[in-house]
């Protein structure tokens, strides 16, 4: 854990802040350092060669610009704030850094779940940095109403929206003007833009790719990936290629080169996951991606048994419970890893990955599922995790929870992603397009469920015995544990609270005076109805059938879940985690 040299009270709250939003005090500070914990990542790089060492290089340089656009994307005083603390000493410029690289930004989230700025800015707004600041979702949908045209730009994944005034718009017009390279790439961008400049309306709005919005980043960022690909070419080829497919889409703001090469790239020793994929930042629509970037050591015995029990993937898409099913490849990319550094979106204590999102380039060319092994068997997180178990489950059940069950429920939760419904009736994404803001928790549900549906059919298979079955079951009810009330706009905890609810509602769940109970014996059933209940809505595509479903089962009761939150905060030693990397001089 972190231990300032002294405890200092931070600057109190954002002048901009609305008037609800609490006031940082020192007493928030001081919770938060003593529930935080430090863990470091060092994995060996002895194997790398000189020419993987240099990629390698080139490639953290890369996460530093992402890390950059990051926080700006979240915080449109982010930066700011960030050279402003770099350039202060003593002991409250010290915790201030420390609270700034836990949250990645200028707001903290504090143990009450609430968030609050701790320097003085503006608090959070839904749509952060990648809409027009504080703009309402209303406000968006009045203009797309008054111009359809503009929808699929819009709510593009990867585009900043704009106010149409003199200032963006000549901000845009400079970044094309600047880098040439864009301008070839988005042709008719600036034509569309001085069209708008010619009579600036603040209450129009217009969209332009992140490689203009972030265009210096972009730009650099480019440049690295070709330099990395070319220290990497005489090892890894595949991984070359891959590099530089990356380094253009990223000025292109088009992933399709870059998706097929990694996803059907078969790399040597690194992997890297490069770019904007996810969408969980964005509470205003659920449509913008958010940049990450990790870069990963593969595992190639570990891997190599992964592999083996993903043969047969059509048989699990077929058993899935909704019509019509769909045809998927048996042949998906699986790996292993030891993570070197996390930039981004991905830095903290993520544990795997999925990707791409693009049902189009997932039909395509398949997806790609990362693990981060020395995330998710780590000896602090695991210990951490069970203590909070502990405290809250019946004894005859405390010792049912081991490191297998959490492992195997993330492999399966991923390879959940990939199976299931895609599109909705319409043909629109589930992503984003037809559920907007509710996509990611029905989403994470629907792959969570998955990885409890297969277990039956994976022990007849011999992937689990019984222990390994129990100890996933066990993970499956310690997923859906919350320690604190989830917000709306948090779509992990929403959806692990619902299961909770429709566990509880249908007695896979039971809360008696000695603690939980867990009736085995109600899993498949259960299990297999929730899901069937999840596509169903996925396939519909019906927001306000979505809206009914997620209000139903996000019911809180002070004297059921307050009482078993309280029970695990005064158990668990922390709530936040510190992630440093070796590789990064950490």
């Amino acid at each position: 854990m972190f231990q300032a040299p002294l405890l200092v009270l931070l600057m109190t709250t954002a002048t901009a802040a609305p008037s609800d939003t609490p006031a940082w005090t020192e007493q928030h500070a001081a919770q938060i350092l003593e529930k935080t914990q430090t863990i470091q990542l060092a994995p060996d790089l002895s194997t790398l060669t000189p020419g993987e060492r240099t990629a390698l290089s080139k490639l953290l340089e890369v996460g530093q610009l992402f890390q950059q656009v990051y926080e700006d994307s979240r915080h449109r005083k982010a930066l700011e704030l960030h050279k402003r603390l770099d350039g202060q000493k003593g002991p409250a410029a010290e915790q201030q850094r420390l609270f700034y690289t836990l949250f990645q930004g200028p707001i903290a989230t504090t143990l009450e779940n609430q968030r609050i700025p701790f320097l003085p800015t503006d608090s959070i707004v839904p749509g952060k940095n990648v809409y027009p600041w504080g703009i309402t979702k209303e406000q968006v949908q009045q203009v797309l109403e008054r111009h359809p045209e503009l929808r699929a730009s819009i709510l593009d994944v990867r585009t900043v929206v704009r106010r149409a005034d003199a200032a963006s718009l000549r901000k845009d017009l400079d970044a094309l003007k600047q880098y040439p390279v864009l301008d070839g790439l988005h042709p008719g961008l600036s034509a569309k833009l001085r069209a708008l400049a010619a009579k600036p309306d603040p209450a129009m709005l217009y969209a332009v790719p992140y490689a203009v919005a972030y265009a210096p980043q972009m730009v650099k960022a480019h440049s690295l990936l070709w330099e990395a690909a070319s220290a990497v070419e005489a090892d890894d080829a595949e991984f070359a290629g891959y590099l530089r497919n990356r380094a253009r889409d990223l000025l292109a703001n088009d992933y399709e080169s870059g998706d097929a090469a990694w996803v059907r790239g078969r790399f040597q020793r690194l992997n890297a996951q490069i770019g904007a994929y996810e969408v969980y930042d964005d509470e205003l629509f659920g449509s913008k991606a958010f940049y990450s970037l990790s870069v990963l050591l593969r595992d190639d015995a570990a891997t190599a048994r992964l592999e083996k029990a993903l043969q047969g993937l059509q048989a699990f898409e077929d058993s899935l419970p909704y019509e019509p099913h769909k045809t998927v490849s048996s042949d998906i990319p699986v790996g292993v890893y030891q993570v070197i550094a996390d930039f981004a979106q991905a830095r903290g204590t993520n544990t795997a990955t999925i990707l791409p999102n693009d049902p189009l380039h997932a039909r395509r060319y398949g997806r790609t599922i990362l693990l981060r092994s020395n995330i998710m068997k780590h000896p602090s997180l695991f210990a951490n995790g069970r203590s909070a178990w502990e405290a809250v489950m019946a004894e005859p059940f405390r010792n049912h929870l081991g490191p297998s069950g959490g492992f195997n429920r993330t492999l399966w939760h991923e390879v959940g992603h990939y199976l299931g419904v895609d599109r909705d009736v319409k043909g629109r994404a589930v992503s984003s397009d037809a559920l907007e803001e509710n996509s990611s928790a029905l989403e994470e549900m629907k792959a969570d469920l998955v990885s409890l549906y297969l277990a039956q059919a994976l022990r007849e298979r011999g992937f689990y015995d019984d222990t390994t079955l129990r100890e996933l079951y066990a993970s499956g009810i310690q997923r859906v544990l919350q320690i604190v009330r989830p917000r709306r706009d948090q779509p992990y905890q929403t959806m692990q609270l619902m299961q909770m609810n429709y566990f509880l509602e249908n007695g896979l769940l039971e809360s008696r005076p000695d603690g939980l109970h867990i009736h085995y014996e109600k899993y498949p059933e259960v299990v297999g109805r929730l899901l069937r209940e999840v596509l169903a809505i996925q396939r519909a595509g019906d927001k306000a059938a979505s809206d009914r479903f997620i209000e139903k089962y996000t019911r809180w009761d002070d004297a059921l879940h307050g009482a078993l939150a309280t029970k695990m905060r005064a158990q668990q030693k922390y709530r936040y985690t510190l992630v440093k990397y070796e590789a990064l001089g950490q």
